[in-house]
């Protein structure tokens, strides 16, 4: 999110600094999937902004002119036991790849409505597209936000002071703990785990799979082929309490090593991958499931940006355009932002 409204705001010939706690896409910004759907987000107040960001995910993969991996994809369900196979075969016609005990039960996208990028390295391209323009990046612990008047001047950075016109809080969940006393709402961590496969070359075909355990529990293991090469598979959700730093995020071996085996269970190619990345990563998430985007009640020129959920890659860019138009115009014109208004829920308690 940051690095998006920094793009977008140095397109438009402002300066702008972005202070990053340990550099840039260290926490899910560059360890989540970077699936993308057009239409996934229909019939909720998320439908129009994720439209609007599939579009010009296209548009920037062309603007930036840097390889990041943004490419269309075909995308199925797919369901699957630890143990055992399900009876029946495919109920649609299943790329010859997936060869093991999963059945394709759908087809949940073409070419035409999903697609991906690789996170880090589009989060990355974004950021350079801005210091190309004149963008600064700080590394360091923001320790709060610097009031005069009841607006916004500045952030204290390590007990610097780096003064600013305006403010944009785009921390993921550990934006709440940087606020102070602003009037925010929660935003919450949901944690997840990943591991990446490389040795198997398989086709853009993105994968959702119902999946049980050998020991009965429902999980539901994402798979996405990256153009690399490799293969991301996320999943296991995890109540651990969000740590102070992107750094102290722990991963488990047992949870990793049961996305390795869900995703061998779909294809033979899959099962002689070798695992090359273990990870871990916190979602911002908001009480009501929609993210904050716009004004930060009762203080001006202040911003924020987070809480997207699974769905903070997708709507990057459109967020980052939409904040910038607020920001330097007054009102977002790409974007109806009001149900994503911070102050549509109350400001979680201060201390």
């Amino acid at each position: 999110m940051g690095a998006s409204v920094a793009y977008f705001l140095a397109r438009r010939g402002i300066a702008v600094t972005v202070v990053e706690r340990s550099g840039v896409a260290c926490a899910a910004s560059g360890k989540s999937g970077g699936f993308l759907a057009l239409d996934w987000c229909d019939g909720t107040p998320l439908g129009p902004l994720a439209r609007a960001s599939f579009a010009l995910h296209a548009e920037l993969a062309k603007q930036l002119e840097v390889d990041y991996g943004y490419r269309r994809m075909d995308t199925f369900m797919l369901a699957a036991r630890e143990r055992g196979t399900l009876a029946g075969g495919h109920r649609v016609a299943a790329p010859r790849w997936l060869d093991g005990a999963g059945v394709v039960t759908s087809a949940l996208g073409t070419n035409e409505t999903t697609a991906q990028v690789t996170p880090a390295r589009f989060t990355a391209a974004l950021l350079d597209g801005a210091r190309a323009r004149g963008a600064r990046l700080r590394i360091g612990i923001v320790e709060g936000v610097v009031q005069r008047d009841g607006a916004a001047v500045g952030v204290t950075v390590e007990g610097e002071t780096l003064e600013g016109d305006a403010v944009v809080l785009a921390m993921g969940p550990w934006t709440s703990r940087a606020v102070g006393r602003l009037a925010l709402p929660s935003v919450y961590g949901l944690k997840g785990y990943s591991v990446t496969l490389a040795g198997a070359d398989v086709p853009a075909h993105a994968l959702f799979v119902d999946y049980r355990t050998a020991d009965g529990r429902a999980l539901e293991p994402e798979i996405f082929p990256r153009p690399d090469g490799e293969v991301y598979v996320c999943g296991m959700a995890d109540p651990a309490p969000l740590p102070d730093s992107p750094d102290a995020v722990e991963v488990s071996e047992v949870s990793c090593e049961t996305l390795a085996r869900a995703a061998g269970r779909v294809s033979t190619v899959l099962a002689g991958a070798r695992v090359v990345r273990r990870q871990a990563c916190y979602r911002p998430v908001t009480d009501d499931g929609l993210p904050l985007i716009g004004r930060v009640p009762g203080v001006g020129n202040a911003y924020v940006a987070t809480g997207h959920g699974p769905w903070g890659i997708l709507n990057a860019p459109a967020t980052g355009l939409a904040l910038a138009e607020l920001i330097s115009d007054g009102a977002s014109a790409s974007a109806d932002l009001r149900s994503f208004d911070p102050a549509r829920l109350p400001a979680a308690p201060v201390g």
